[in-house]
This record gives structure tokens, sequence and C-alpha cells, in this order.
């Protein structure tokens, strides 16, 4: 990535926060900046992004390995499949996410939004890609402050292009989630995917665009909800990005060579901290709820420093009160973290391979048969979670009162369901008018078993 070295002439201080101010009011331009910080954002958005595009194309046991497939509503994770019966597992695996995020947060601030959210990581993409159609950050406000020419149509016309481009496969990529890759992409270009395809496609890829072209900081600034609420996760222990105010203060420009007079501080008032946010900020003005805790700043600062031969770390991550973490630190967030995990480890440890639905038949109450006996309908439905064909056998444990008549034995594909009705007769006189039976489904191969109870009705003058 480009690095544009520091003015010559640093901003004064009034000509910062005019510039800080025009920031917010308008389009933020940001500069790039390269650095420690940076290479971790950028190490990280690699894997994060690549692990997003490819993970679709894995196979396993020749089948996609992740589809949430919405039509026929189960979701194949490297051969387990998942119905609506175990969505469950959802609910605890998002609590779980959540409380690692605030336990994050609590240790280390909003390191979540400026590392690896994809908000910042598609905003710094679309801000890479205009860098390199038209130029510098300056260069840019130049470019839209020019009256409209060739020159600036031809850049913004590429700039967008390539947005749109970037957009496009970005939404493909997100549907190929819902809709297996190998029939997507070539039945979108080719306009052979269904409308509601092509058109979720179309609408993820507005919402990318606007979000990371048009919207960008205001994301993080005004709509994002979890911007508004972390702070009440901070306290004198978390580690946050902050300006060295006793050594900075007060702060002034000065040439290189030079040397540093008695009343001035560390801070060459530049403007690079500002120029460098994604947010727009001037991180010298104290903790805001926009700061992202990228480290943009820092890198900047830090070059600065280098460059007058001054100590590192004029803005770096710190904590109001630097003490050892004790264990007490660790308690809330991470012991709930840890409860979160270990209900879905027992849940995934006490799993069916298979899953049963009896229900009787709501079109009669009860029939009598040619032999004058007492028959109820119920409907069974079995569901095989697994990737290999699985054979069920169903009995009742009343077998000397009760028979199944028909078939009672059923072979169901991989991760499919099958709908039965079976018919269950009465050999004698229940005592009651409705009697509670228990059906026990056997799944042959790995002899599991899973037992329902239903109802089975009758009237005693039908005997």
């Amino acid at each position: 990535m480009h690095v544009e070295t520091p003015v010559s002439q640093p901003l004064t201080s009034k000509q910062s926060v005019i510039f800080q101010t025009s920031q917010l009011d308008g389009k933020i331009y940001i500069r790039e900046q390269k650095g420690y910080f940076q290479r971790i954002r950028r190490y990280l958005s690699w894997v994060l992004v690549s692990g997003f595009i490819l993970l679709p194309w894995v196979q396993y046991h020749g089948q996609q390995a992740i589809l949430f497939n919405i039509a026929e509503q189960k979701l194949t994770l490297f051969g387990i499949t998942l119905f609506p019966q175990d969505m469950f597992i959802f609910s605890l695996i998002f609590i779980l996410a959540a409380f690692l995020l605030f336990y994050i947060t609590r240790l280390y601030g909003r390191v979540w939004c400026g590392y690896t959210c994809p908000q910042t990581i598609w905003m710094l993409m679309f801000n890479w890609v205009e860098r390199r159609v038209e130029g510098s950050y300056r260069q840019s406000q130049a470019l839209d402050k020019a009256d409209i020419g060739p020159t600036k149509i031809l850049k913004k016309t590429v700039k967008h292009g390539i947005w749109l481009s970037i957009s496009l496969l970005t939404a493909l990529v997100f549907m190929s989630y819902f809709v297996p890759v190998s029939q997507l992409y070539s039945s979108v270009f080719t306009f052979q995917a269904s409308a509601v395809v092509q058109g979720w496609v179309y609408f993820f890829a507005a919402c990318t665009y606007i979000n990371g072209g048009w919207i960008k900081e205001k994301m993080c600034l005004h709509i994002c909800p979890y911007a508004r609420f972390q702070s009440v996760m901070f306290n004198n222990s978390t580690s946050l990005m902050t300006y060295d105010h006793t050594r900075g203060e007060n702060r002034g420009p000065r040439k290189i060579k030079a040397q540093k007079s008695t009343e001035l501080g560390d801070c060459v008032d530049c403007g690079l901290c500002v120029d460098v946010c994604p947010v727009g900020i001037d991180i010298r003005q104290g903790l805001q709820y926009e700061c992202i805790n990228c480290g943009l700043c820092a890198d900047a600062c830090n070059d600065v420093m280098q460059k007058f031969n001054y100590p590192q770390g004029l803005i770096k991550y710190t904590a109001k009160h630097v003490i050892k973490r004790q264990w007490s630190a660790h308690l809330g967030y991470g012991l709930a973290s840890l409860l979160c995990f270990f209900f879905i480890a027992a849940w995934v440890y006490q799993r069916d391979n298979f899953d049963v639905s009896i229900i009787r038949d709501r079109q009669a109450l009860y029939r009598i048969n040619t032999q004058g006996q007492v028959e109820n309908t119920f409907v069974l439905k079995i569901i095989n979670k697994t990737q290999q064909v699985q054979h069920y056998s169903i009995n009742i444990e009343d077998s000397q009162n009760f028979t199944i008549h028909g078939q009672f034995e059923y072979a169901v594909l991989p991760a499919e369901q099958t709908i039965n009705h079976i018919t269950v007769v009465a050999q004698h006189a229940p005592e009651e008018l409705k009697t509670l039976i228990t059906f026990s489904v056997i799944d042959k191969q790995n002899a599991e078993v899973i037992e329902k109870s239903s109802s089975f009705f009758s009237a005693k003058d039908t005997w």
C-alpha cells in the first residue's frame, strides 16, 4: 500500500480543527497508511475474505460442505444436517458469539470493528480502489471539486465500475451459501437463475455497493447499534487507542532537524492522525464512541515520531489504569462464554442421528374395520440427519392390546424425511375412551431408539 510523506508545512491547530470539521460534515477522504497495526489488519482481512470466498467451494463426501438449503429447510455442515428442530443450536451459537464479542470489548475495546468487521474490511477495500484510480486523498478532493470533464468522467466510471464488480462478486459469494455453488454463477450470468435468486443477488450487491462506497463510516457512526452500547462495557483496565496528552502537549509545528522548544510537546500537529482515520475523528480530543480502535492513527503518528527522532507511542493502545489482569477480570462475560460453549458441546454430544414425529390423523377420531375392531390412523415422520441411507422400524410397547397393520419398516435417504400413515388396531376393548400408547422407532444401524406417545381413541358401544 502506498504511503504518502508528511507535509513539509504541518497544519496549525486551528487548521487541523477546521479540516476535521469539514471531514465530519461531508465526505471523509481516507489517507493510506502502512504500519504494524495495518499489517495485522491486512493479514486478517486476507484470511477472512479468502475463507468467505473459498468455503462454498469446499466439497465433503461429494456435496457442498456448507449449504443453507432454505427451500428444503435444512442446513448442511460438513456432513452434519440440521433441520428446523435443531435450530436451538443456532441460538446457543449466537449467544456465545455475543458474549465473546462483549468479552473482547471488555478487555481490548472495539477491536472487532477495527480489524475484523466486514463493514471496515469492505470500506478500506473500496478506499484502496479509490486511491489506485483517483490518486492520493488530496487528489480525490481536488477531483471532486473539479468541473466535469473527460478525466473526471473516466476516473469516476472506472472507480464505480470496480466497486460494482466487487459488490456483485460479494453478493454471489454470499448467495453461494444458500444456492449450490456449482449452479449459481453460471445460472446468474446466463440469466437462467430464478427471479428470486436474481433478485437477492442484485439486492445484496446494491447493499454492498452502498455500504462500502457511499455510507462507509456513517454505518459505524449512526447505524450500527454496537457503536452505541459498546461504551458500557469499558472500564479503567480496557485497552483503548489513546493520545498521551502529558507528553504531546503543547502541540505545535516545527522543522524536522530543529531543536524542540521546551514549551512544546512531542505532537507536531501534523494532522496525519485525522487524515488516516476511517471515521474522521481527532484522537487527540480524547475517548470518542466513534473510534473503532483500528490503529491507523498510531501507525501514522509512529512514522512521524520516527522522522523527528522522538520516542514512538505518542498514540497507542493503553488503559487508564494499567494493572495485571486478575482472575476476577474474566468473570462475567468470560464465564458466560464458557457456559455457552459447554451447552453447545452437550447438545452436540446428545444429538440424535434421526428425529421422529407421530401425531394422530385429525380427519377421523376412530373407525371400525371389517372385523369389528377399532382403528386409529397416525402420521409418522422420520428425519434422517446422517449422510447415509438409514433403516428404521416401529413397534408399540403394548403389543398385546395394540398392533400395527401394514408397513412397519422404512428406509430413509440421506438428509431426507419420509412421511407415512400407519394404522393401529386395538385387539381388545380399551378400558378408557382415550388410551395413551407409546411408539418406539429404532435406528437399526446405530441401535438408537426414540419413543413417542400419542392417544388412541375408541368408544365403548363399538365392542
